[in-house]
């Protein structure tokens, strides 16, 4: 899956554009709640090696919260790995070029949502 197409879909149904906090770090972006608050999603493209991947090509992953209680069974499936950037207990990174497909992307973000509201 493409940014672009994620954060279409972000546009569509929560009605969050992508912003760009830091400097530093100009490609990642924060999905926001629509009052501008809280987080349910974070893009980044991080070297494949700070995933515990054996690249150092950047990869884009999105971060998502997910409840705690189905972390260890998410974590099973190929294309989602331990948070990057958050709480690795109640965040998950999905590998967008990984094989999960767009619908569960999409659900996982959802879920995400509806758990940072």
């Amino acid at each position: 899956m493409k940014r672009e197409t994620l954060f279409n879909y972000a546009r569509e149904h929560f009605n969050s554009d992508p912003e760009y906090l830091w400097s530093k770090f100009p490609s990642y972006a924060v999905l926001r709640h629509h009052d501008g608050k809280k987080w349910f999603g974070i893009v980044m493209n991080v070297p494949g090696t700070k995933l515990g991947l054996k690249t150092e090509n950047k990869i884009d992953v999105l971060e998502v919260k997910v409840r705690p209680e189905f972390i260890g069974s998410l974590r099973q499936k190929e294309g989602i790995l331990p948070a990057y950037h958050m709480n690795k207990e109640h965040w998950v990174s999905v590998l967008l070029s990984g094989p999960l497909s767009s619908e569960a992307i999409y659900d996982l973000l959802t879920e995400s949502h509806d758990l940072t509201a």
